[in-house]
């Protein structure tokens, strides 16, 4: 293989690795009033426990978190949004790395509304109630994936600080615009440089 060749090979490799991965963003949401359009998915970065700091929280409903790994609830909730003081920590669950991770928001009081999920084909309503992005860690909460909750359905004033937290050993993918362009030209490219042979 020629130099050209080799470079545009690497060039794809790199373009399909960055792929997926998570990008840093500002907190709190920047685009409050419209709803997120990044879809996420969350997983366990390693195998251990997956624990949740509170963040903060904007909201008038009263809402607690809690988790599923591979679709299946770990029975464990708290963190209220109205008692719990920033860093105040709680162990979600057990997960092996590569688990599957949905982070479920549960209307406490008045009730009714609700529950909202990270994945929002399981929304009832179909919205996006999550934006999520790194948090570089801080004097109180150490460094990890920030995820912050909507809470009222439909999406309500899409500002997604109702209950905001941090997450330790969650790895995020979200599948970025640029990054897939990049992976399916390079591709593209590799199948025409076949073809020429």
């Amino acid at each position: 293989m020629n130099a050209k060749k080799i470079a545009f090979a690497a060039l794809t490799a790199a373009a399909i690795g960055f792929s997926g991965a998570s990008v840093a963003g500002p907190i709190p949401y920047p685009n409050a009033g419209v709803q997120n359009a990044t879809s996420y998915s969350f997983t366990a970065a390693t195998t251990g426990a997956v624990t949740a700091y509170f963040y903060g929280s904007t909201a008038g409903y009263t809402n607690e978190l809690t988790l599923l790994i591979n679709g299946v609830a770990t029975g464990i909730q708290g963190l209220n949004n109205h008692s719990s003081a920033y860093g105040a920590s709680l162990v979600l669950g057990y997960a092996n790395a590569g688990d599957t991770l949905v982070f479920k928001m549960i209307n406490v009081s008045p009730g009714g509304v609700g529950p909202w999920y990270s994945d929002t084909s399981m929304n009832s309503d179909k919205v996006n109630h999550v934006y999520a992005t790194d948090f570089a860690g801080d004097s109180v909460i150490g460094a990890g994936t920030f995820v912050a909750f909507e809470d009222l359905a439909g999406g309500g004033d899409f500002n997604y600080n109702d209950e905001t937290f941090v997450f330790t050993n969650v790895a995020t993918s979200v599948p970025e615009p640029m990054s897939l362009l990049l992976a399916s030209l390079g591709i593209m490219g590799l199948a025409a440089t076949r073809r020429k042979k």
